[in-house]
């Protein structure tokens, strides 16, 4: 049986050990080569590869894995050039410790970043304590991380707002990462309406759903542009930081801004005398709950190396 050459492709999608490239228009089932479980490798949705289609037969071949620009173990997705982070402005409130989170992962993996505010659509009514809350939510999100990244606001429900995130992920592979509940498959439902991501009930006690994404998928937007986008059932909690104690300073732009001109070089900007990092906290130029996040954060890391 004759193979033809190599071609280039992308997967799209993986279940149950089958791979679907696209080269192309075209989709190929594809088994990846028994030598990458001996090298104790695995082919990941995202990644670029190449593969033997075998005339005749159901199932092509992935002959090689391209060198990855990132890669995630939970979701296993590979080439992530962008991560939108989505909070809800209420039900569930923010919790900004846990977007911090999410923004270090983004900037320890060397990924643009979105902050995505979804359920804007609660603000309206300020009339109404959820209203209030929601708008409040809204304005401290702007307020802390406005000046450092870009934050969108969303209505996933009446589909407004969309054209702003189109402009901040247009040309990029996208990934949506944030806390259960916030509406993730339903914001994906509106930039691919052909994905039909189920979306779960929120639970009237915790205000939190449930994981309704089962396998990863890679979706196109914008062909012309090469805007791409992840369906993932991870990226919505993490168990331990994947940082460095010395390198989480550089995981946040506004407190790396200081970094440096500490009096001492290995200064960790907790208690250390002629610390410019705390400095900048007392006279506003950092905000003061980026500054308490990092802290936690920093002892978090600190208490896992100790296991």
């Amino acid at each position: 049986m004759s193979m033809a050459d190599p071609l280039r492709g992308l997967i799209v999608k993986g279940i149950a050990g089958f791979y679907y490239v696209k080269s192309g228009d075209e989709v190929f089932r594809c088994k990846a080569r028994g030598i990458f479980k001996q090298r104790d490798m695995k082919p990941a949705v995202g990644d670029k590869v190449t593969m033997e289609v075998i005339p005749d037969n159901d199932d092509s071949l992935i002959t090689d894995i391209l060198p990855r620009k990132n890669s995630f173990i939970r979701p296993f997705i590979a080439n992530v050039d962008c991560f939108a982070i989505v909070m809800a402005a209420a039900r569930p409130d923010p919790v900004l410790p846990v977007l911090d989170k999410f923004l270090v992962m983004a900037e320890k993996n060397f990924t643009d970043v979105v902050i995505c505010i979804n359920k804007c659509d609660l603000a309206e009514d300020t009339r109404k304590a959820k209203g209030r809350k929601a708008a409040e939510n809204i304005e401290e999100i702007k307020r802390i991380y406005g000046p450092i990244y870009p934050v969108v606001c969303v209505d996933s429900v009446n589909g407004t707002g969309f054209e702003d995130l189109m402009e901040h992920i247009k040309g990029k592979t996208t990934a949506l990462a944030g806390p259960s509940g916030v509406g993730k498959s339903t914001i994906l439902n509106r930039l691919i309406p052909e994905a039909f991501a189920e979306t779960g009930n929120i639970s009237e006690k915790s205000q939190r759903g449930k994981h309704t994404t089962r396998h990863s998928e890679l979706f196109t937007i914008d062909e012309d542009e090469g805007t791409m986008i992840f369906d993932t059932p991870g990226f919505t909690s993490f168990d331990i930081l994947e940082a460095e104690e010395e390198e989480l300073q550089h995981m946040y732009p506004d407190i790396a801004k200081f970094v440096g001109g500490c009096r001492y070089n290995n200064c960790r900007h907790v208690a250390e005398p002629g610390c410019e990092v705390i400095k900048a906290v007392e006279d506003g130029h950092i905000d003061s709950k980026r500054y308490e996040s990092y802290k936690t954060l920093l002892n978090e890391i600190r208490e896992s190396k100790q296991y």
